[in-house]
């Protein structure tokens, strides 16, 4: 970074040009940011005697920051390698007003200003000049969202009149012509549609003649595909070999033959098309009756598979153990050796192609310990609720007074904005277009902001009660988690369980919990140590401690009403959609 005695130094005098194209006009990039680089050079660069040092460019959608372009251009301002940024208009710079708007201050601070070129004497930092960029910022966002919206009615539309609008399923090809005459062509000046291709619709015909049969497994009929030399349209192999072992693509098999196109079917939940209801234009693989066949066939196997499933990984997708190396956390899988012998074998946690392997059972039995350890002890749940209403009564008394002046404060600028951009429409400056589609956003943000007001004078002390059937669950949760079936441990586990990271021995290094358990837990915790430490019950100062979370990510706002249920894993699952969070969200 350029400093000399802890001072940032004046970046280097001169002009950065970015140019982006937007992924509707990728086909044709060097044309679009040839007009931009002109409109730029007539209004911004003819003007100023700063030469350009740079040039960052970007062929994608400016509803993202992350565009490499735009990112080097960041980075390279705050080495200081240059004074100003030239663009063609805010649009260009990016379509999410609030980033582009923060963007644009970052700058500014740094010293670096921005320019557009479609409005040259505009400077984005003075204040009557900022709504105006602001305004053209929200503008973008508002087509590129209407856009999206047309795009999809567009496409529902033409799914509800049998046609299919994205690349066709392998065993077909997109085919278009150019219209004779597009003003009485349906489709405009190209007509689309799907036909059979030629090469792989015998395939998938194949395919299917053997899936009917139901004397072949999804594998069996990958390697007689695979035999006779055919793959998927992309060139994959029907069957993969790798370390002289055969990997059948099954999964991408059964998506084909759940996929309701080969019957002739437009199906589209988006859309709400649901099967048999909209026909395609377009020459069926199978009949109806050929496909729903095989439907039955398919779900028969599956039902016969989850039967026979001898074993349930209890920690599936949840239990970690730290590399050696790097320190990293390693996500561990479930395998079971020999799973077709008598008892279903033997089931490992495991890291792949390592010699790591922890036996299911040890880990499972550190976890049934883990959970009786959670438990509070009944004696300490008048402690813990003295802690927990103090805790309320001096951080949630704090924080709602100025939550309602934030509230206040932000509907105060709304009004304030709108005066603004009164004073500018009066002057000519602004578009009836323009005052329209601005007096909707300013209606939909006071709506917002007063809704919240609402919903924050509503709010009532419910909190102690969600405590309470907090630290009912709790105070039973080791002891009812036993009693309950694998599949049930398994579910519970997911909606109190973040993660477990554990040792090469199988013992558990920690356990994150998610919220609210994690809070209650740490409350739990400083309460014990409190009482252990002091012989007494808490005080009334301690409830400062910095080992607990800020009132902001525990606060409840209120529970369901099927919390107290006596079935743990449905109050679990009530209990964890508790929002520990500030009652009102910006």
């Amino acid at each position: 970074m350029n400093r000399r005695n802890g001072k940032r130094l004046p970046p280097k005098p001169g002009w950065a040009i970015y140019l982006r194209t937007s992924s509707e006009e990728a086909q044709n990039p060097t044309m679009s940011q040839d007009r931009q680089r002109f409109n730029i050079n007539r209004a911004l660069l003819e003007q100023s005697d700063l030469s350009v040092i740079g040039e960052y460019t970007d062929v994608m959608s400016g509803r993202t920051s992350n565009r490499a372009g735009y990112q080097r251009l960041l980075d390279d301002a705050r080495a200081g390698k240059f004074s100003h940024v030239a663009v063609e208009n805010a649009e260009r710079f990016g379509r999410n007003d609030t980033e582009a708007l923060t963007a644009i201050d970052e700058l500014h601070h740094l010293g670096v200003a921005v320019r557009f070129a479609d409005y040259p004497d505009l400077d984005p930092i003075d204040a009557d000049d900022r709504l105006l960029i602001a305004i053209s910022f929200t503008l973008a966002r508002r087509e590129s969202l209407k856009l999206g919206e047309r795009v999809r009615g567009g496409i529902h539309a033409k799914f509800r009149n049998g046609g299919y609008a994205t690349l066709a399923p392998d065993g077909y090809r997109n085919a278009e012509r150019k219209a004779d005459d597009p003003s009485r062509s349906r489709m405009g000046r190209y007509e689309r549609w799907i036909e059979p291709d030629p090469e792989q619709f015998k395939v998938w015909r194949l395919a299917w003649d053997l899936l009917l049969t139901d004397r072949y497994t999804l594998g069996e009929i990958c390697e007689e595909l695979h035999a006779r030399g055919f793959r998927y349209r992309t060139g994959r192999p029907f069957v993969e070999i790798k370390n002289n072992r055969r990997k059948p693509a099954t999964n991408t098999l059964s998506k084909r033959f759940h996929n309701w196109f080969y019957a002739g079917w437009v199906v589209s939940e988006r859309a709400g098309i649901p099967p048999k209801t909209v026909r395609g234009n377009w020459k069926p693989l199978v009949t109806t009756e050929e496909f729903e066949r095989g439907l039955e066939i398919l779900a028969r196997r599956d039902r016969h598979r989850i039967a026979s499933r001898r074993h349930t990984y209890l920690l599936k997708g949840l239990v970690y153990i730290q590399d050696d190396n790097t320190g990293k956390l390693v996500k561990l899988t479930g395998s079971t050796s020999n799973a077709s012998r008598k008892g279903g074998g033997t089931a490992y946690y495991c890291v792949w192609s390592s010699d790591v392997n922890i036996r299911c059972e040890i880990i499972d039995g550190h976890v049934a310990e883990m959970m009786r350890e959670i438990q509070v002890d009944p004696e300490l749940m008048p402690v813990i609720r003295d802690a927990y209403t103090q805790e309320i009564a001096e951080k949630l008394g704090h924080l709602r007074p100025s939550e309602q002046q934030e509230l206040e404060a932000a509907l105060k600028a709304v009004d304030e904005e709108e005066a603004r951009a009164a004073r500018l429409y009066a002057a000519g400056k602004i578009t009836d277009h323009v005052w329209d589609a601005l007096w909707e956003e300013w209606l939909d943000k006071r709506r917002t902001i007063q809704s919240s007001l609402a919903s924050l004078n509503r709010q009532h002390e419910a909190h102690i009660a969600d405590l309470d059937a907090a630290l009912t669950i709790i105070a039973k949760v080791g002891i009812l988690y036993n009693n309950l079936e694998q599949c049930s441990q398994r579910d519970a586990l997911r909606e109190m369980v973040d993660k477990i990271v554990v040792d090469r021995a199988g013992h558990i290094v920690r356990m994150d919990l998610l919220s609210p358990f994690a809070y209650l837990k740490r409350l739990t915790d400083r309460v014990k140590r409190e009482v252990n430490s002091e012989g007494t019950e808490r005080n009334e100062n301690s409830g400062a401690d910095a080992a607990v979370p800020e009132c902001s990510d525990c606060t409840a706002s209120g529970g369901p009403e099927g919390i107290r249920t006596p079935d743990l894993y449905s109050a679990i699952v009530a209990l964890s959609q508790l929002s520990y969070a500030p009652v009102w969200h910006s």
